[in-house]
């Protein structure tokens, strides 16, 4: 299954904000088959969430976007994870 990192253009969220969105994207994700949230980056600096997903296509993480009612500004497919245990 592919992995996307999609940056989310926000300006400044309060946390009562993330867990709505938060909710509603899980409420979404519940109606989508293949369709996995993995992890989310809030960036409180620049405005922005950076969120990791399994998809099976940017198109179905667009989807996403679109019926939780979240911004996708882009969307990048990751062709390789490594971490630092790869080069000891």
């Amino acid at each position: 299954m592919p992995r996307y990192i999609i940056e989310r253009e926000v300006g400044s969220v309060s946390l009562d904000e993330l867990q709505a969105v938060g909710r509603k994207s899980n409420e979404v994700l519940d109606e989508m088959e293949g369709v996995v949230w993995i992890r989310s980056y809030v960036s409180d600096a620049e405005g922005k969430i950076y969120c990791e997903y399994d998809a099976p296509s940017a198109e179905a993480v667009m989807e996403h976007a679109r019926r939780a009612g979240v911004p996708a500004n882009r969307i990048s497919e990751v062709s390789m994870e490594i971490n630092p245990d790869m080069f000891r």
